[in-house]
């Protein structure tokens, strides 16, 4: 049901500015906003915005989580906002903060060169296997960062996460910033793998060798383990976890405010998913997001996600979660599902003052 989770909020923090030396291609994604206002809260606002969400989640045919944080004022509300759903990519960004954080206590060189060759490939989306010569592909830890998460590239991801220090890593991060439902997986080989019904196999990250293996899965096999993976996913995450992570990220409380910016920054530069969250916003509106798709069995799909930060023109942010874990919707219907949330809290911050004049309806 949904209803008003207060978790850990706190009260506001300052707009993160971006910080000198990022990246030129992320620059303009992310432009400086002002410092957001603080009005008292509008209870009518919060309540319209409430059966708003129960509306969207209670009509979606399939299994979905919403959650929505309003980022300075802490109050936050959801439908199934307490469920485990399946983070698939989404988890790259808990993979981004780990190796940032390394990088601001002194422990991890993001700008230091790493060579990847054939056999780090990784399975599935992963386009910087074009770029993989004779002598491998060297780049920075950062570039390979950068690349993870703008076109959500599997196997920049793994070469960042092995550098950061593997899954444990991630599960020790999220513990030690008390970052709660959130779960970590054994990294995209083996999960993807186990999905599947099958065990991983080093072959599998070349050609149609994966794909080729799952078809030969007997179906029953396949099923029991899709499901498995669907009600008690080992990357799942609550949508309110969610929300609290990138809340906290915003606010500065995360990481370094020059690492806070990196990320935001590329975060604004995703390329993945342009009809999902990013799909509802209004003229002056930005999101900084971070998408995730699962595998697809049948008709249905396991995990179908997009995750963000919404920035209104006036520099007031709002944390986002749509977590889809299992639906034979077809895509537009999905799109349309996420690019109503974000209409909706663009309609609830519009309404409490903060935007203009517009009510809810």
């Amino acid at each position: 049901m949904a209803g008003t989770f207060i978790g850990r909020a706190r009260l506001a923090g300052l707009g993160v500015l971006l910080a000198a030396g990022i990246l030129p291609q992320a620059q303009s994604a992310w432009s400086a906003q002002p410092d957001p206002i603080r009005l008292a809260p509008n209870v009518e606002a919060q309540s319209a915005l409430e059966q708003r969400i129960t509306e969207l989640g209670r009509g979606f045919n399939g299994i979905v989580g919403i959650a929505v944080r309003d980022v300075e004022s802490g109050w936050t509300t959801s439908w199934n906002g307490r469920r485990y759903f399946p983070q698939q990519s989404v988890s790259k960004f808990w993979v981004a903060i780990t190796a940032l954080q390394a990088a601001d206590q002194g422990r991890l060189d993001l700008s230091q060169n790493a060579t990847l060759t054939r056999a780090d490939l990784t399975l599935f989306h992963q386009p910087v296997a074009a770029d993989i010569g004779p002598n491998g592909y060297t780049t920075s830890l950062d570039n390979f960062m950068f690349r993870a998460l703008t076109t959500s590239d599997n196997t920049c991801n793994d070469m960042v996460l092995r550098h950061a220090g593997g899954p444990a890593a991630v599960r020790a991060m999220l513990e030690r910033n008390h970052i709660e439902g959130i779960r970590f997986g054994p990294g995209e080989r083996i999960m993807q793998s186990q999905i599947a019904g099958m065990q991983w196999q080093p072959a599998f990250s070349h050609g149609n060798a994966f794909y080729t293996a799952r078809a030969n899965v007997p179906a029953d096999r396949r099923r029991a383990a899709f499901n498995h993976y669907v009600e008690d996913p080992v990357d799942g995450a609550m949508p309110e976890g969610i929300v609290d992570g990138l809340a906290r990220l915003q606010r500065g409380e995360l990481l370094s405010q020059r690492s806070t910016a990196r990320l935001l920054s590329i975060l604004a530069a995703v390329r993945t998913g342009p009809q999902r969250l990013r799909g509802g916003l209004a003229p002056g509106w930005q999101i900084a997001h971070k998408t995730g798709t699962g595998q697809v069995l049948g008709a249905e799909q396991a995990g179908y996600n997009d995750i963000g930060i919404l920035t209104a023109p006036d520099g007031h942010h709002y944390a986002v979660a749509v977590m889809i874990g299992r639906t034979a919707t077809p895509l537009p219907t999905r799109m349309a599902l996420m690019q109503n949330v974000t209409r909706a809290v663009i309609a609830y911050h519009d309404a409490t003052g903060f935007g203009g004049a517009a009510r809810l309806r």
